[in-house]
């Protein structure tokens, strides 16, 4: 079975939809697959690293964040 990872559509993400601007995805991963340098900001994916949780899908409320 193939491994599972974490990807973010930079078109449908919205940073201002996060509360102060920080991801919500990211603050949902334990593994930090998902990292923001700073507020407003998009955010990084160490995609390697995913478990597939999808708890960072169900956090993004612009949608943007999908386990595949």
């Amino acid at each position: 079975m193939p491994r599972r990872t974490v990807v973010v559509d930079y078109q449908a993400c919205n940073p201002e939809l996060c509360e102060e601007g920080i991801c919500q995805a990211a603050l949902q991963c334990e593994r930090q697959v998902l990292t923001q340098e700073a507020p407003y900001e998009m955010p990084d994916t160490k995609a390697n690293m995913c478990l597939s949780c999808a708890r960072c899908s169900l956090a993004c409320p612009a949608g943007a964040v999908h386990v595949m």
